[in-house]
């Protein structure tokens, strides 16, 4: 290697820099409240073997797909059809996306006439068409319900917005201004990493930053081999369930079966359950960004992300299953869900062989919500989306956090006076579960509570959701979080399948509580300090204390 190790580590730090500024421009410029608020988004930077080099630490489901839809991109469109101020458009699962929300931009950067990389972000938009606002539907049982499917297709051309591809997103969702503001958001962030990696150029040329690129990438391998490398050899199993599909269809499994072989790691999903009728179906780019991320976190999370840091891990998904499912597959909740019970089962299998490692299962769920109907305050369309946090699982010597998003997801809440401005909804309630969160040397975090009613007028709402039955497993002796639930409140208390969509009257209040966290360790060890602050704090009760952990008064 010609290039010296400082500035090496200078060019992987300004990359990091680019793409976290892309991510800051994303959200500021954004019009929705899911980008504006919950960060339902990331940006990365590709080098031009279309291969990732950098990105913005947000949301691990994005991340680890992405490449696979700047792949799709580049297939589409090989780098001799483009040309300056073009940009790609996608969001089909079966070719590189994940769910149809998720609308990933691809921008090529120039130098010279030739392409030196690429500047990618992905957005989740609150609706983009379908059956149902929100575009995430529980009663969907094929992709075509689940809103407008779009293949690789530029949305800008020489710099120019291709108008009849965005007329025709726009003719097809329920809030045509909020998307059009998201997407002239992406191409804003898109541009800020074209004119940041272009000063990178400026910089040290072309032949030096090519090189670094490579280098930086290899550098991540060799610290991730190195990492899998000091894992004991052998093969990790483990299996956990998904409740239902929404269409009847039940305990569905989710299996793993770990080789680790030296330096590299073999993922093997054989066993799991065929693609099921209901849309918890989770293309392979979803199932891999699950994997991706469960290896990261046991080996070290600091090793810089990037395609070099991928290559040691291999993976089998058996085509036509829930973690890699075929056309007319429906796919919204497969994003959602299953990536989920994907991270789970592969935290579990390393967790059989090095506990110290890994988390308790976390809530395991990103219990999505979606409203929709027409605003009273002037009859427009609206489409509300958000996550729930719950808890997060115990380790080795902290308790699990209480009431955060958990893995796969890693957004904000929409804050009450921002989803009370811009919909015609009411928060009522907003609290801790006591006693959700699973005994422990360390316990678990706990689930949330939170209470929407219904203003003045008819509204849809859609709940797709997971571990209302199944609990989240609890490590070295731990116990098992609590169980999710919703209910609908209009006098009495009526509960809600956890997937399913229902017509709200004015006034009517929906209730989703969320699951707590498995706990880490034999509870018999945990600190009576600890169980007293806890009772102090409200987070578990005196009953609970005097069962789950013999605690006297």
């Amino acid at each position: 290697m010609s290039i010296d190790s400082v500035t090496l580590e200078v060019i992987r730090n300004a990359c990091i820099a680019i793409a976290e500024e892309m991510n800051a421009n994303l959200i500021r410029t954004g019009y929705s409240p899911n980008i504006k608020e919950r960060r339902d988004c990331s940006c990365a930077m590709f080098d031009a073997d279309a291969e990732l080099i950098s990105q913005a630490e947000n949301m691990p489901v994005h991340l680890g797909a992405m490449p696979f839809s700047v792949a799709a991109a580049i297939d589409r469109y090989p780098p001799e059809t483009l040309e300056e101020g073009d940009a790609i458009i996608l969001n089909d699962p079966f070719r590189g996306g994940a769910h149809l929300p998720d609308l990933t931009l691809v921008t090529p950067i120039f130098v010279d006439g030739d392409i030196v990389a690429y500047a990618a972000n992905r957005a989740h938009h609150a609706d983009i068409g379908g059956a149902r606002a929100g575009s995430v539907a529980a009663d969907s049982t094929e992709i075509y319900q689940e809103g407008l499917r779009i293949p690789p297709v530029k949305l800008f051309a020489g710099g120019e917005v291709n108008e009849p591809v965005m007329e025709m997103i726009l003719s097809n969702v329920r809030t045509p201004d909020e998307r059009r503001g998201d997407l002239r958001a992406q191409e804003a962030a898109n541009q800020t990493g074209k004119r940041r990696f272009t000063e990178l150029v400026e910089k040290y040329g072309v032949e030096t930053l090519t090189e670094a690129l490579a280098e930086i990438k290899d550098y991540s391998e060799r610290r991730m081999r190195s990492e899998i490398e000091s894992l004991p050899d052998g093969t990790y199993s483990f299996e956990d369930v998904l409740d239902d599909d929404g269409a009847g269809n039940e305990n569905l499994p989710v299996v793993v079966e770990l080789e680790v072989d030296g330096d590299s790691v073999h993922v093997d999903f054989e066993g799991t359950a065929p693609q099921t009728d209901g849309p918890i179906n989770a293309v392979f780019a979803v199932t891999a960004s699950a994997t991706y991320y469960a290896v990261r976190c046991v080996t070290d999370p600091d090793i810089p992300p990037n395609h070099g840091c991928y290559r040691p891990i291999d993976i089998h998904a058996p085509e036509g299953t829930i973690v890699n499912p075929t056309l007319p597959a429906a796919v919204v909740g497969g994003n959602l869900e299953t990536s989920q019970r994907v991270t789970d089962v592969v935290l579990g299998a390393f967790g059989n062989e090095v506990p110290e490692r890994v988390v308790a299962a976390g809530q395991g769920t990103m219990n999505n919500i979606t409203f929709g109907g027409t605003d009273p305050r002037d009859d427009s369309p609206y489409a509300f989306y958000e996550t729930q946090g719950g808890g997060f699982g115990g380790r080795t010597g902290k308790d699990g956090m209480d009431g955060v998003h958990v893995h796969m997801s890693n957004t904000m809440n929409t804050p009450i006076e921002v989803l009370e401005t811009a919909y015609p909804l009411r928060v009522t309630r907003y609290e801790l579960r006591q006693d959700s969160g699973g005994a422990g040397e360390f316990r678990g975090g706990l689930g949330l509570r939170r209470d929407i009613q219904v203003r003045d007028h008819h509204a849809t709402f859609s709940l797709l959701a997971e571990r209302h039955r199944s609990t989240p497993y609890g490590l070295a002796g731990g116990e098992s979080g609590g169980n999710g639930a919703a209910y609908l409140i209009d006098g009495d208390e009526e509960k809600l399948p956890e997937k399913s969509t229902h017509v709200l009257e004015p006034d009517q209040i929906v209730s989703v509580r969320t699951p707590g966290a498995g706990g880490y360790g034999d509870p018999d060890d945990r600190d009576p300090e600890a169980i007293a602050r806890d009772l102090r704090l409200g987070k578990v009760s005196p009953e609970f204390a005097r069962e789950h952990y013999d605690y006297e008064d």
